[in-house]
C-alpha cells in the first residue's frame, strides 16, 4: 500500500473498512489491545461522560507502532532487504524502528531539529539511524516523501494508506468496547490517525462524530475548516511537540474534510491543566498532544454523551512533567 506521492492523494480516499479489519489481523501479534477507561470527571453527575483511550501504554508509548507495523509487513521481502527510512518528530521513529527491528531490516530517521530527546533516545537504542535537519527541510520532506541519498522505502509517518489503515485499528477497538459511543476526539498531528479512527468508525456507525483536536500554537485544521480551503499558519514550538504543523497535508485535505467533524482548538495551559488532572486523578501519564484529547472534551465542544478521547502518547520529559504538576507551563528546550 505504500505509494508514490503522485498516487498518494487518490489512494488515501480508498482506504476501506477491510484494509483497517486485515490491519487488525496482520498486527495482532505485534500490537495489543489498548485500554479503555472512564475518566472521573467530577463526582458530581455531568451530561457527558469522557473516556480515555490509553495508547501511551504500547511498549513504545504512542499509538504509532500500529501504522508503522501495518506498513512494514506489507512490504515484500526485496524491499525489506533495502531497509525503510521515514520523516518523524519522534513517535513514529519509534515505531517504524521497533518494527524494522523486528524483521531484521535496517531503519533511517530523518527528525526536525525540535524534536525532543525523550522521544530520540529510544529511537536510537532500538537500532535507527538518526539525521537531524532544520524545521523547514524536515517539513520539506514529509512533503515530498523522500531525502535525498537516502537508500530504502520512505515510509510516511502520515499520508501512506498503509499506515492510515493501521492507525484505524484503534477505531475498531473503541467500537468493541463502547458501541454506544457518541463522540470520539483525536489529537491532529497529520491526519493520518484521527482519519484512520474516523475511517474505522463512521463505515460502521456514520453517525458517530470524530473531532480532530489541535493547540493554539499550531491550528491548520481549524482554520482550513473555517476557510473551507488549505490555509497555512504560523507554528510555534511548545512542550505539546505531537501535534501542530504549519499546515494540514495538501495530500490529506480531502480525507480530512471528508471525514473528520471539526476540529477543537485549546491552549498550552488548557492541556497543561488537562494533563496534571489526567496524572491526579486517572493516575495515566500523557505527553502533550495526548493530554490535548481531554482538554478539548473538558471544552464541552465535543456534546453531550460518551466522549473517548485517544490519549496518543506517553512519551512526555520528566522535566515538563514536574513543572505541569507545579501550575507552570513548560516551555520548549532550546536546539
Amino acid at each position: 500500500m505504500t505509494t508514490e506521492v503522485g498516487e498518494s492523494g487518490s489512494m488515501l480516499n480508498k482506504v476501506t473498512l477491510q484494509d483497517i479489519l486485515e490491519a487488525k489481523d496482520r498486527i495482532v501479534s505485534k500490537v495489543y489491545k489498548t485500554p479503555l477507561l472512564p475518566f472521573h470527571e467530577r463526582w458530581d453527575k455531568k451530561p457527558r461522560k469522557i473516556y480515555l483511550k490509553l495508547e501511551n501504554l504500547h511498549p513504545i508509548g504512542s499509538f504509532k507502532l500500529r501504522g508503522a507495523s501495518n506498513a512494514v509487513g506489507l512490504l515484500s521481502s526485496l524491499e525489506l532487504q533495502k531497509g525503510v527510512y521515514t520523516a518523524s518528530a519522534g513517535n513514529f521513529a519509534q515505531g517504524l524502528a521497533w518494527s524494522a527491528r523486528q524483521y531484521g531490516v535496517a531503519c533511517n530517521v530523518i527528525a526536525p531539529d525540535t524534536a525532543p530527546q525523550a522521544k530520540l533516545q529510544p529511537t536510537l537504542e532500538l537500532g535507527a539511524c538518526i539525521t537531524k535537519v532544520p524545521y523547514d527541510k524536515w517539513w520539506q520532506v514529509i512533503k515530498e516523501h523522500k531525502y535525498e541519498g537516502m537508500c530504502g522505502t520512505f515510509i510516511h509517518p502520515v499520508a501512506d494508506a498503509a499506515v492510515i489503515a493501521g492507525n484505524g485499528t484503534v477505531g475498531l477497538e473503541i467500537l468493541e468496547d463502547l458501541p454506544d459511543v457518541d463522540a470520539v476526539i483525536v489529537p491532529y498531528g497529520g491526519g493520518g490517525l484521527s482519519c484512520g479512527i474516523a475511517l474505522a468508525i463512521k463505515r460502521q456507525k456514520p453517525n458517530v462524530k470524530v473531532f480532530a483536536c489541535e493547540v493554539a500554537t499550531a491550528a491548520p485544521v481549524k482554520a482550513s475548516f473555517e476557510a473551507g480551503k488549505l490555509v497555512a499558519c504560523d507554528h510555534t514550538a511548545s512542550f505539546v511537540d505531537g501535534i501542530g504543523g504549519k499546515s494540514v497535508l495538501e495530500e490529506m485535505w480531502p480525507l480530512v474534510n471528508n471525514v473528520l467533524d471539526g476540529s477543537i482548538v485549546v491552549s498550552l495551559k488548557q492541556v497543561a491543566e488537562a494533563l496534571k488532572l489526567m496524572i491526579e486523578r486517572s493516575h495515566v501519564v500523557a505527553e502533550g498532544a495526548g493530554a490535548a484529547a481531554l482538554a478539548a472534551a473538558l471544552t464541552g465542544e465535543a456534546g453531550d454523551g460518551k466522549i473517548v478521547c485517544v490519549i496518543s502518547g506517553g512519551n512526555i520529559d520528566s522535566q515538563n512533567i514536574i513543572q505541569i504538576l507545579q501550575g507552570r507551563i513548560p516551555e520548549p528546550k532550546p536546539h
